[in-house]
């Protein structure tokens, strides 16, 4: 997945769909649209150039929590959660817009703990790629478990369709809601009360 933005090669393309969809790109308001769009591709898909290693590496910023650690012979239980997460992708069906979507991410650390903003950042640069929702939890979750290893994370995600309220069924109010549970999550239901 890893690898760069062509942004000539955008350019190019959007020019020719702008004269497939019967346009003149050379008009004033479409010259500088292929440029536009190149320089928004780039920025919007930016996740896109990474792998969620890399993206792990990137974000990789843990702190020791000693006091916090299990005691012996037992196992802590405690549960790190992060809400409202704002972040969009697109559709790789469509490229149609996935949009207001809310990440919430939780897991159960061990004797390290990731920096809060590194985890929305993680969520941002997994979220700007061409995407489906179901692997946007999947990979966060990933990248999640890689840097604090722990295998006990969650990650919920909400969110809009553009493919489906614009297109197709037109359904305006559908919001569609992805559970990546792993672990302790899966295994022990209670806890799932801290996704809410």
């Amino acid at each position: 997945m890893a690898g760069t933005i062509d942004t000539a090669a955008i350019e190019e393309h959007i020019r020719g769909i702008l004269v497939a969809l019967g346009d003149d790109p050379d008009r004033e308001g479409l010259v500088d649209t292929p440029r536009r769009v190149a320089k928004m591709y780039e920025e919007v898909f930016a996740g896109m150039r990474y792998s969620n290693h890399e993206i792990a590496q990137m974000f990789d910023k843990t702190f020791g929590d000693e006091d916090d650690a299990a005691p012996p012979g037992g196992e802590a239980k405690r549960v790190v959660v992060m809400k409202d997460i704002e972040i969009f992708s697109y559709c790789e069906h469509h490229m149609a817009l996935m949009y207001d979507m809310k990440a919430t991410v939780a897991y159960m650390p061990g004797d390290r703990v990731i920096g809060l903003s590194k985890i929305a950042r993680v969520c941002d640069m997994v979220a700007r790629r061409l995407q489906l929702q179901e692997r946007i939890g999947k990979d966060i979750a990933d990248i999640i478990s890689e840097i604090s290893g722990s295998e006990d994370v969650a990650v919920v995600i909400e969110g809009y369709h553009s493919c489906v309220s614009a297109r197709g069924i037109k359904k305006n109010n559908s919001k569609t809601r992805t559970l990546e549970l792993r672990g302790r999550f899966r295994e022990d239901g209670t806890l799932l009360a801290y996704l809410g």
